[in-house]
Order: C-alpha cells, then structure tokens, then sequence
C-alpha cells in the first residue's frame, strides 16, 4: 500500500540529486513502511529556479481560470479519498475514519479559496480633482515557501496551498518527514489537475536545513509556518531580517472553562471527544479544564468516565477511536508532564501509562486538582491528557486563562448569554467556541495573538497576506 515518496520539483516526481532518504515509520507497529527522498541544497535550488518562474506564469492566468483548475483538483482529491486515507492512517496513526474526514476537509477548503479566488477585490477611490482615478489593486506577493507539521499532513499544505494558487503565488511545500506519502497526494491532485510546471513545488529533509536555505532566499517573498511557538520565532526573526511577509500558526494551551451554570453532560461528551481527537495532537486541542467548583466532582466523574471509554488501536482496525502517538518523542513528553504533576500533588483519575511495548500508544489520561506550578499546565501537552481544576469565579477564571502566553483558542460552557458574551470578550484568545466546536471551517478565520503566532489560516482574512497592496493615481491627458 505505502510506495517511497519523492520530492516534486518543476512538475516532475524526482529522486534527491545525491539519492539520500529518509526512513517512515509506521507509529502503531514501530516498523518501517517505505522512504522519503532527502532534499539538498542542488534540489532546492532547482525548487526555487522553478517557482520563480512558475510565479511569472501563474500570476497572469486569470482569477477566473486559477479557481476553476482548484476545483478540478479539489474533485479529484475526493475521488481518491478512500485510497489517500489509508496512508495517511499508516504514516499518522489515526482512526482511518478521521483520516478520510481529513482528506474531505481538504477538499472542501480547496473549494473555498477557489471561489475567494474571484472575490479578491480593489477599490475605486474619491478623487479630490476631476478627471483624475484612483485605484487600489490586490496583486500576488509572490513564491511561497510553507513549512507544515506532522499532526495534520494534509490539512496544514492544503491551506497555504490554496491561498497561494488562489491569489496567483507560486509555492514550495516543506512538508513533513515523517507523514509524507499523504501531502504528496494532495500535491498529485493538483498536479493531476494541470497546475502548471513550477507553480506547485514539494520538498523533504531537515527542517532546519531547508528553514535556513529558503528564507533569506530572494526568490521566495512569503513565508507560512505551522509548528511550535519556539521554532516558529526562530523563522519568524530570520523573515524579518530579509523583510519577508510571515503568517505564523503556533502552539497553544487552550482554556476549556465550564460554568456552573453549563449542561455538563453536553460539556463532558464533546470536550472528551475533542480532546481526544488524534491522540490530541491538535494546535487547538482543549488543554486546561478550568471547571467551577459548584460542578467540579461531577464533571470529572462525567468526563472520566467518557475518557475510560474510548478504544484505542491501530487506527486501520475497525471501532478504533483513538489511535497511537506520532512518535516516540511523545510518549517520553506524556511521561515527563504527567510524573511531574502528580509529584506536584494532582490526581491521577485514569491512564497516565503506556500501552503495551510496541509502537505509541498511550493511555487517555485525565488528571484531577492539578496545581499551576505542574509544568503540564505551563507547556502545551501535545497528547491525550487532560488537566482539570477547579475555579471559583468569573474573574479567577478570566485570570487563569489568560496567564499563559498563548492565545490560540478557547471554549467555554454555560447557559447564560451575560456570561458567553463577558467570557468571549475577556479571554485573550485568537478564537473562542461557545457551548460548541466551531473552529477551523475553511469560511472562517483561523489563527492566534501573543505567543500562538499572527495571521489568519482561514476565512477571506488568509488571502490578505498572500497578496500585496498597490496604489494607482491616474489623471487624463
């Protein structure tokens, strides 16, 4: 099922120029499944040679054009949904279920940019003297270079994929090493689709090598980054010193607040399973329960016993809901965080342990009257544990969500409109969901302030920073 992955360089599916690979790893068995070709400097340069001039082509086809090429690549990435899923599911761990979910959503937010492609409009302003037209015009900033995580292999490139086609950029895709079969899929579609040779480009290697080789490039004039808020600073300083434009999607610690005054069988139910959702390795992934005390003991019972239920296995089985770990680098986080909250003083309410000695599986884990100092509640966790404590009132909670430097997303439980609308007004937070999830649709912004990065994933608000802004006064002669 699974063939070694190649790089795709000016429209053609290549070997690296020196034939180095990497190894990929299947997580739920710990063996290997095939290879990935290890992009050099020769292969870069030929990357950025070739999305230099796939720009100078693409930005000339028409709005009108470029959209309807999306949604023949968006077509065919549904049509292959039952065969990319499988991969993804091998190379990633999860459920094949929501690897397929995954894969739709992919194709429905190709959609989306292919219709804002034709809506990224000017304006006509008032002149002070007559005969005289002033006009604001939307053009592409230029070649993209977009570097994506592992948790979401194809969710990640095909945002930044679509904003940049949608808006007339060309691009090179720095996608993961470790899940690389699934975005090269989604790459063969476009390609498949008849993306012009240039304008779409994918690579893999060290991140650091190939970060440090494109940025400061003078070919590439955009930079998109999704990862950890470390890293992402990092990039972000070497943009800054070339003056290239950022978007940066980063880490985050999500407050999860439940009033008293909440449903809790409705709070419970959908932050379990939201927590839960690949194995937590979500940006947005509910982190820190913060529940009021009136309700405390019965959510954690409600919540627990939600969690203790959940099935977990290889995510091609049939019933699996969870399925294992990216890596064995997160089963050493999930250790490290965990032992030191419960020396710190938190209960361990379930899990909290390995499953078994091959591949990543980890125990759903829930942790009870976790104090502030437990670095669990300090560092984003990236897993399937969940950090509950309980608060007080309005302004203790307020105060604890927003102690943290990330402000990526919140959610909130309750049944008062006074108290949604005070809560969504004074977190500190890039996104918040009321008494639902509603985050990360293709029509709607996605993004965060403070330590979680700047710039929009989503919404209309994503195309603004792949296009520049020109101004022309024009007077009759």
């Amino acid at each position: 099922m699974y063939s070694d992955v190649s790089l795709f360089i000016d429209g053609v599916w290549t070997k690296a120029a020196d034939g180095r690979t990497i190894p990929v790893v299947n997580p739920a068995s710990g063996e290997p499944i095939g290879t990935v070709a290890h992009a050099g400097s020769a292969d870069l340069d030929r990357a950025l040679e070739a999305a230099d001039k796939g720009f100078r082509a693409w930005r000339k086809v028409s709005a009108f054009d470029r959209s309807k090429l999306m949604r023949k690549a968006a077509t065919l990435l549904r049509d292959r949904a039952d065969t990319i899923a499988p991969l993804l599911t091998l190379e990633q761990g999860k459920p094949l279920a929501e690897a397929k979910g995954e894969v739709l959503a992919g194709a429905d937010v190709i959609d989306w940019f292919a219709e804002e492609a034709r809506r990224a409009y000017g304006r006509v302003i008032p002149a002070r003297a007559e005969g005289i037209y002033q006009l604001v015009v939307k053009e592409p900033v230029g070649p993209v270079a977009a570097f994506t995580p592992w948790n979401f292999p194809i969710n990640q490139v095909v945002r930044k994929l679509s904003c940049a086609l949608a808006t007339g950029c060309s691009i090179i895709v720095k996608a993961p090493e470790e899940t690389p079969a699934s975005p090269a899929e989604l790459i063969r579609a476009f390609a498949d689709a008849g993306v012009p040779a240039g304008v779409v480009n994918l690579v893999y290697g060290v991140p650091s090598e190939i970060s440090s080789y494109l940025i400061p490039h003078p070919v590439i004039r955009k930079v998109s980054f999704t990862g950890s808020t470390v890293i992402g600073k990092q990039l972000a300083a070497m943009a800054g010193a070339h003056m290239k434009r950022v978007t940066m999607e980063l880490g985050g610690h999500a407050p999860s607040i439940v009033f008293d005054d909440a449903d809790v069988d409705l709070a419970s139910r959908l932050l379990s399973t939201n927590k839960l959702r690949n194995a937590g390795q979500v940006c947005v992934s509910p982190t820190r329960f913060l529940v009021q005390e009136k309700v405390y003991k019965t959510f954690v019972g409600k919540f627990t016993e939600a969690v203790k239920a959940m099935k977990v296995g290889d995510g091609l089985e049939k019933g699996t809901q969870m399925g294992p770990l990216a890596n064995p680098r997160r089963i050493a986080a999930m250790e490290a965080l965990i032992g030191d909250a419960v020396q710190k003083g938190a209960t361990l309410e379930t899990g909290g342990h390995r499953i078994g000695n091959k591949g990543n599986f980890y125990e759903p884990t829930v942790l009870s009257d976790v104090p502030t100092n437990a670095r669990i509640m300090n560092e984003e966790p990236f897993g399937p544990v969940a950090v509950v404590t309980p608060f007080t009132s309005f302004d203790d909670v307020v105060a604890e969500a927003n102690r943290l430097p990330y402000g990526l997303a919140a959610y909130a439980y309750t049944r008062s409109a006074k108290t949604a609308n005070a809560i969504a007004a004074a977190v500190e937070t890039g996104m918040i969901s009321i008494n639902h999830h509603g985050l990360a649709l293709p029509e709607v912004p996605f993004g965060g302030v403070k330590d979680s990065g700047y710039g929009s994933e989503g919404g209309s608000e994503a195309l603004e920073a792949y296009l520049v802004t020109k101004f022309v006064s024009q007077a009759g002669i």
